[in-house]
């Protein structure tokens, strides 16, 4: 070691840094923690050892090494030491060649990481630089060049040993809150709809000192609330926001969720509340845990990593085949969100939105070849999506051509030729058919089909349970919405019935071919049939196949092509 000189009887004088790390303010106190670590560091120094710099971090010991060192909790304690910085303007002061320090001491190894490979990576690179480091419960010298063999066995035991000490505290903590879960109990606030009973602790220490358990009991007005919105949801296949304005019409029967934040609430509903209702399986009667990964960006856990009681545990306010129907609903709804038109200047993909990668569900985006061949992608990446199920049995990229299953998407289509004679006036304005009569039988279609879509949810009212006053609200509003409906057909009476019949003699027998529609569509008009449609298109690389979906005539229709070469 270079900053190593002189002898056991002249000992020269050696300038160390001081380097603390302590946990969140919820698992111990700062305040506390830090000033001992720096006690106990120059405690056991020698005398010709001196602390010249204080670097210390209040963060998890766990982070990954480049998370390190950048948080800002220290300003939140009045913490009696001054900081120099954190762990990583530690390393950027040994890397330079006026460093202030020859060594670094902390209280123990495990302060500089939890994780072995992070605390063994600042060990080297901190020798790298010519700074040794050293723990205060370990034995050394300020004379021998290099590192002992024991001493070295002892730290990577003792890295091993903490390592192992927080893994498996983990484990247990989460199978006890599985357990917990599984016994019914509820953690956080109760979802819109429940209240929370307290129950007395079952371990004595705890209930003596006040602490409670929780279980969900319905709420005596919000609790039928979430009835509704299901059966809006479901029954009468209506979308958040029209829930959340039919929810609206009447506050005091259907009174929004209070935020959890004081002065952040709309005071009505909105369509995210209506989705939160509507994504929440804990309306079964079951006890769900760990829908959001909380410590890792408060992002959505897939279904399959939700944690469920074994049975019902406390009073359902939906059955569980109305809980599934709406989160069924929702998946599909997400497959055709608004049609995406590029820009004119722009290369156009026509199954942008609508193609989806087998393997890990994503949407695949196209992309255009410098010699102009054209495919459609689909690339992981580590930053982002190490987490995911999916990452390790995902090549690095998936494509495949356009030229290789859009014929396959037309071709689907064109199977099904005579629904999409309904769809023809947005998309076939051609030779022989006015620009402007497509335009006006496009309109007149749609007005008709919205008003067979009221007359269906005014047929769907009888048989809900809401309250006589809530279905007089709705059967007035349908009945209204109909009529204006009524009144923007009347406006246009000689596009009603001759244009229909021009465009039943000129789809009769034709249909839509594989061979016809992608010479005779524009990429924005096909996008739109493929809105209409409410298309999903699945490739799947490894089985070489493409499988399409689609909704024909209120049904779901599946086709699966395999692929050449």
């Amino acid at each position: 070691m270079t900053w190593l000189t002189g002898s056991m009887a002249d000992p020269v004088a050696v300038a160390v840094a001081w380097l603390g790390r302590t946990s969140t303010d919820d698992a111990q106190d700062p305040t506390l923690s830090l000033p001992r670590q720096l006690r106990k560091s120059q405690a056991a120094l020698p005398s010709n050892c001196t602390i010249v710099a204080h670097y210390f971090d209040i963060e998890s010991g766990r982070k990954q090494l480049e998370q390190r060192g950048w948080g800002c909790d220290h300003q939140r304690f009045d913490i009696p030491i001054p900081r120099d910085g954190g762990i990583q303007d530690l390393l950027a002061a040994a890397a330079r060649p006026d460093r202030p320090f020859a060594a670094v001491i902390c209280e123990s190894i495990e302060r500089v990481a939890r994780r072995t490979y992070f605390g063994t990576k600042i060990e080297y690179d901190l020798e790298r630089y010519g700074v040794a480091l050293w723990a205060a419960d370990e034995p050394f010298s300020t004379t021998l060049r290099g590192a002992r063999a024991t001493p070295i066995l002892t730290r990577r035991v003792k890295q091993a040993v903490a390592e192992w000490f927080v893994l498996q505290l983990l484990e247990l903590s989460w199978d006890g809150t599985v357990e917990h879960t599984r016994q019914g109990w509820n953690i956080g606030k109760p979802p819109y709809g429940y209240l929370a009973e307290q129950v007395p602790h079952p371990v004595p220490a705890k209930r003596a000192e006040g602490r409670t358990k929780h279980r969900l009991v319905p709420h005596p007005v919000q609790g039928p609330v979430v009835g509704r919105i299901f059966q809006m949801r479901v029954a009468l296949r209506l979308g958040y926001d029209r829930i959340a304005d039919r929810l609206n019409l009447d506050l005091e029967a259907n009174p929004p969720p209070q935020p959890t934040r004081v002065g952040e609430g709309l005071g009505r509903w909105s369509a995210t509340a209506v989705r939160d209702v509507l994504l929440n399986p804990k309306y079964t009667g079951y006890m769900v845990y760990n829908r959001r990964a909380r410590k890792n960006g408060n992002r959505a856990n897939p279904p399959s990593e939700w944690v469920w009681s074994p049975h019902p545990v406390h009073e359902p306010l939906v059955t569980r085949e109305l809980y599934d129907a709406a989160a069924t609903r929702t998946a599909r709804g997400s497959v055709a969100r608004g049609v995406n038109l590029p820009s004119p200047t722009q290369n156009t993909y026509p199954l942008r939105s609508y193609l989806r990668c087998a393997l890990c569900g994503r949407r695949m985006w196209g992309k255009t070849q410098p010699g102009g061949l054209v495919y459609y992608l689909c690339v992981k990446d580590r930053r982002q999506h190490a987490d995911r199920p999916w990452f390790e049995h995902h090549p690095g990229a998936v494509r495949v051509r356009a030229t290789t299953i859009e014929p396959l998407v037309d071709q689907f289509l064109a199977s099904h030729g005579a629904a999409a004679q309904s769809c023809a006036p947005a998309i076939l304005p051609g030779e022989g058919f006015p620009a402007s009569l497509a335009t006006s039988v496009e309109r007149t279609v749609e007005l008709r089909r919205r008003q067979s879509r009221l007359i269906a949810e005014l047929e769907l009212l009888g048989e809900s349970d809401l309250p006589s006053g809530e279905l007089a609200v709705l059967r007035t509003g349908i009945y209204r919405h109909f009529l204006d409906l009524e009144a923007q057909l009347t406006a246009h009476p000689r596009h009603v019935e001759a244009p229909q019949r021009s465009l039943a003699e000129r789809t009769h027998g034709v249909g839509f071919s594989a061979s016809s529609v992608p010479r005779r569509l524009s990429d924005d008009r096909r996008q739109r049939l493929y809105a209409a449609y409410r298309l999903d298109a699945r490739y799947d690389q490894g089985a070489q196949t493409l499988t399409v979906a689609a909704v024909v005539n209120g049904a779901v229709s599946t086709t699966t092509y395999p692929l050449e070469g």
